[in-house]
């Protein structure tokens, strides 16, 4: 048995070991965060997840904390309140990892909305997240703060700030403050058939895909955080379904080739849909696109030849001295977002708010964005305490956890580092790891402090992925744990060797086992992180 086996096989015998009082499916931003805050309170809580943490639209996201301004111009104003307020309070509490990013909107004539009209929506983004951060820029100003922005008839831009992330790793530092509370998460832990007793869930039985064994697991209540795939577990229970799944496209790009320090936000040109491009993790990130998603929802979504095409044209309507080409681009990848059905004609113009739902004891959240997982979290607890509370019976004592609206912290507070270490190196860590960026620097050697050519990545957090991560497999790794697979052209495949030398004997992989790894890490890639075929 491997390292990775055997670590595994002691999480899968704590199923039965234990009586949980709640059991979340889904493992995912909404997952994470309903496991987070029950464990917050000392409930017995845990979660499962059928591929990898951050597997859906948690890793394949526009990377954006951020309050949803266009929700403005579709009247979503609850939605922006919420989306601006926890975009604040998640960048006072991790400022490393969700970091404020400036944004520039040229302001061109004959174009909507116009200044006017977009610094009025300015306002009302400022107000609701008490700040003061937007500006009219000139059109000499905007030649100095993005050399190149040259769109037709361009008079000056709009500036202002929101935030963003990687979403991927702020899933697994939910994850792990939740494990520092005592909960338990699993990946690679599938939920097959509801357990019902007079009509409602009791539990789940499970299959672990990598054994094929099943568990059954009873708990006092079930949420389903499954995203974009809720409908399936619902409709276990004959639930109609809810969901409109909508895919939402990126390219991402060498910084040198599409070198931006502003965020540039635009209307496209041919569908005045929001647009926009800026630097993350060391390149490019160009999105989104946002299409009726008709595909399999069990197999990785891909970007089509169609959207390639529509998010290069956005990018040279706004710099058409780049003359930027399929050529350029490092990577690809799709995400296919959970919105709620509203019978809205234009994907663009569907709410984003979340619903919660108990049918039959399950209590279903689903939709929102992912800067409001700690409030869908929350609602989904609400439901879950209604449950307990009719329940109990007049004048007897509750035989549930208690439950209390939590206005504390998602995160604990970074570790000091040591003042010597580079403030870049240190700010990586403390961004990746929080509360045990120090444990986690003691545990490195000085080679592994350096960057990987081209990103943003030490070399340490691959190690200590591969070590204490739930790794299960290649993808698990180079997509989520670090992000070397959208990064990197070929997925970071030229630098196999080092990651070999770094990572195989913490996974305890064979030789034969680490090329079987390499080889479906490739097809992936291939499939769905390349650019597609050109027709």
């Amino acid at each position: 048995m491997s390292a990775s086996s055997s670590s595994r096989a002691a999480l899968l015998a704590r199923l039965a070991a234990n009586d949980w009082d709640l059991l979340v499916i889904g493992g995912g931003i909404s997952g994470a965060g309903v496991l987070r805050e029950a464990a917050r309170l000392g409930w017995k809580a845990l979660l499962i997840e059928q591929r990898d943490f951050a597997f859906g639209t948690s890793s394949r996201s526009s990377k954006l904390v951020h309050g949803g301004l266009r929700y403005l111009k579709e009247g979503q104003l609850r939605t922006t309140w919420h989306s601006v307020r926890e975009r604040q309070r998640l960048m006072r509490e991790a400022p490393e990892l969700i970091e404020s990013q400036s944004f520039l909107f040229a302001d061109c004539q004959g174009r909507k909305p116009g200044r006017h009209l977009f610094e009025f929506g300015l306002r009302v983004y400022d107000l609701m997240a008490g700040t003061s951060s937007h500006r009219y820029v000139n059109a000499g100003n905007v030649a100095a703060l993005a050399p190149g922005l040259r769109p037709p008839a361009l008079k000056g831009a709009m500036s202002y700030l929101d935030a963003k992330t990687d979403d991927a790793r702020l899933v697994l530092r939910v994850l792990q403050e939740a494990r520092q509370d005592g909960a338990l998460a699993l990946n690679y832990l599938a939920a097959r058939t509801p357990v019902l007793e007079n009509g409602r869930v009791v539990g789940m039985q499970l299959e672990d895909l990598e054994s094929g064994r099943s568990h059954t697991v009873r708990a006092r209540a079930v949420v389903n955080a499954t995203g974009v795939w809720a409908d399936r577990l619902r409709g276990k229970l004959d639930r109609p379904p809810l969901l409109r799944p909508l895919r939402g496209s990126h390219l991402v790009i060498p910084a040198w080739r599409l070198p931006v320090a502003q965020a540039i936000s635009l209307m496209h040109p041919q569908d005045g849909r929001p647009v926009f491009f800026y630097p993350w993790e060391g390149s490019t990130l160009i999105g989104t696109t946002d299409i009726d998603h008709v595909g399999d929802l069990d197999r990785e979504a891909s970007i089509s030849p169609a959207e390639v095409d529509y998010l290069l044209a956005a990018v040279n309507d706004q710099f058409p001295g780049l003359s930027l080409g399929r050529a350029d681009i490092a990577a690809c990848y799709a995400g296919v977002r959970p919105v709620v059905s509203d019978g809205a004609k234009a994907p663009s113009a569907s709410g984003r708010d979340h619903v919660v739902l108990d049918e039959q004891g399950m209590v279903t959240v689903t939709g929102g964005k992912l800067t409001t997982f700690r409030l869908m979290a929350l609602d989904a607890l609400a439901a879950v305490q209604r449950q307990w509370s009719q329940q109990t019976l007049p004048g007897t004592a509750s035989a549930f956890p208690p439950y209390r609206l939590s206005d504390g912290p998602v995160f604990r507070p970074a570790t000091s580092l040591p003042a010597s270490l580079a403030p870049a190196v240190a700010r990586r860590l403390a961004a990746r790891f929080g509360a045990q960026a120090a444990d986690v620097l003691n545990d490195a050697n000085a080679s592994e402090l350096c960057f990987i050519p081209g990103t943003e990545t030490l070399w340490l957090e691959l190690r200590h992925a591969a070590r204490h991560e739930q790794v299960v497999h290649l993808d698990d790794l180079l997509l989520r744990r670090v992000r070397l697979g959208i990064l990197l052209p070929d997925g970071g495949l030229a630098h196999a060797e080092r990651i070999r030398s770094l990572c195989q004997t913490q996974l305890g992989w064979s030789d034969a086992q680490w090329q079987q790894e390499l080889a479906r890490y490739r097809s992936i890639i291939t499939s769905h992180y390349s650019l597609p075929a050109n027709p």
